[in-house]
């Protein structure tokens, strides 16, 4: 299993106190608000606005919520946040790609920098590590909405490029430029997913032992503590004896 997706996996798990949902709800709200004013706020017609949305509910964002994110980015008094992708190596020589959302670019900046440092890993140049990675489209499901036959030959008859079923759930991969349209044939047979999204994809991953594991995990944490963070990416793969563990 990938880093990423195993660490999603385990924070889910675990669930989330108080605090960390609050701060869940205000990156959710920021995102939302982003694709409202970048493009129109109606989410039938803002593919981005749609698919935070979706991410809101699978987090279970109340409505209230979702609306008021919506109705601040027609504000004129609404925030500039600006799109910046860091790039780094976490320990073992893993590469991470971290993506933010900020109204202040240094702040961002010195934030990842100093937590890479203090987590064992090193600041990188914008497209150090990129290019191990594929710019894809993901789609997800529950595990429960189909068998993973169905939903592979639903998904290539849509216009997919990959599935992976797992017993966690369907990760459907498009291009890019088809994410929309896969989205909405699969979304008409199987329901809403509980995401859709672009996302950075490794090409290959490394394979890391439990100590690795767990220091990776502790930087992929801390970057996703930050508030600027939207999301963090990895190219690596631990055991699933370290899976466990995590998962206590």
């Amino acid at each position: 299993m990938a880093g990423h997706s195993q660490f999603k996996n385990i924070m889910h798990r675990k669930g989330k106190q108080d605090k960390a949902r609050a701060q869940l709800f205000s990156k959710l709200g920021r995102e939302i608000t982003v694709a409202a004013k970048l493009g129109m706020p109606d989410p039938a017609f803002n593919p981005r606005l749609r698919a935070a949305i979706i991410a809101a509910k699978a987090q279970s964002m109340p409505r209230d919520n979702i609306e008021r994110a919506i109705k601040k980015s027609q504000g004129g008094d609404a925030d500039s946040y600006e799109e910046i992708r860091y790039e780094g190596y976490g320990p073992g020589g893993v590469a991470v790609i971290v993506e933010v959302l900020t109204d202040n670019r240094n702040r961002a900046a010195s934030d990842v920098r100093s937590t890479f440092t203090k987590r064992g890993g090193n600041f990188a140049e914008t497209g150090a590590v990129s290019f191990m990675f594929s710019r894809l489209g993901i789609i997800e499901f529950d595990a429960k909405v189909a068998s993973p036959d169905q939903m592979f030959e639903a998904a290539i008859e849509a216009g997919a490029e990959d599935v992976n079923s797992t017993a966690s759930g369907h990760e459907i991969y498009t291009t890019q430029d088809s994410l929309r349209e896969v989205a909405k044939a699969l979304e008409a047979k199987f329901g809403e997913p509980r995401k859709a999204a672009l996302t950075w994809k490794p090409q290959n991953t490394i394979a890391v032992d439990d100590e690795k594991g767990e220091q990776l995990f502790g930087l992929i944490e801390a970057l996703e503590e930050l508030d600027d963070v939207q999301n963090v990416y990895a190219n690596f793969e631990v055991s699933e004896a370290l899976v466990t563990k995590m998962s206590a």
